[in-house]
């Protein structure tokens, strides 16, 4: 489990992917191995890594990391590779119930992106929604959200998936964390499952989250395309 402006890598024209931001504590994106490591099946996440120039082999790779925390005033950054109908966000990671704190809507236009932060007096996370010209849309404040403790959740067709194992009713994984590598480097890959359970391929919905002061990449192509090519 990354809200900044779009800059300082290479843009393509034919980008699909939607921008927000997020700044996690250095722990979160060095977080020990995943144990054990969840079954992936088929090839579609491999073969994404695998194009976004990743040195991640996603039977091995699996870190352990299912909350979050971040600095009061710190900026949220996440790149999404996913259907455009999927929503991301984040939620309190220790509430039984906890309200869900949309970051990126699947509603939004490719380009758009997202500025957030956490605020204190009162405790809140602050969301600017931008288009891809840089021209504020809208802005919205979700008040008791804990900086401390957070997960990140994707809200797609299939379903809902939390970071948190324990919040599907079987106890299993919904989503699978890796470290970046390369110029991805600090950052870290959220992979979700709609339907947690034997035969996941966690390629329903994928972000990329990390430092808001990170350069950050606009990468070409459909994901759900490249998701199509390898079911």
């Amino acid at each position: 489990m990354r809200i900044a402006y779009e800059a300082l890598r290479p843009v393509f024209a034919a980008a699909t992917t939607a921008i927000a931001a997020i700044t996690l504590l250095a722990a979160n994106s060095h977080a020990a191995l995943r144990s054990p490591q969840v079954p992936v099946s088929g090839t579609a996440l491999q073969a994404f890594f695998t194009s976004q120039g990743q040195a991640i082999n996603v039977n091995t790779d699996q870190v352990d990391a299912q909350t979050f925390s971040a600095p009061l005033g710190s900026d949220l950054q996440v790149l999404r590779f996913i259907d455009p109908s999927a929503n991301i966000g984040a939620y309190n990671a220790a509430a039984a119930s906890p309200a869900l704190y949309l970051i990126f809507p699947g509603a939004a236009t490719t380009g758009w992106f997202s500025t957030a932060s956490f605020r204190a007096s009162p405790d809140r996370l602050v969301v600017n929604l931008f288009d891809n010209n840089g021209a504020f849309v809208s802005a919205s404040t979700y008040l008791g959200a804990d900086h401390t403790n957070f997960g990140f959740y994707a809200q797609m067709p299939g379903g809902t998936a939390f970071s948190q194992d324990s919040r599907d009713p079987s106890g299993r994984p919904q989503m699978l964390a890796f470290n970046g590598t390369g110029v991805d480097a600090g950052f870290t890959w959220l992979a979700f499952e709609s339907t947690p359970g034997p035969g996941s391929d966690f390629a329903d919905a994928v972000a990329l989250v990390g430092p808001a002061t990170a350069p950050v990449l606009v990468r070409p192509g459909s994901w759900a395309r490249v998701k199509a090519r390898f079911r």
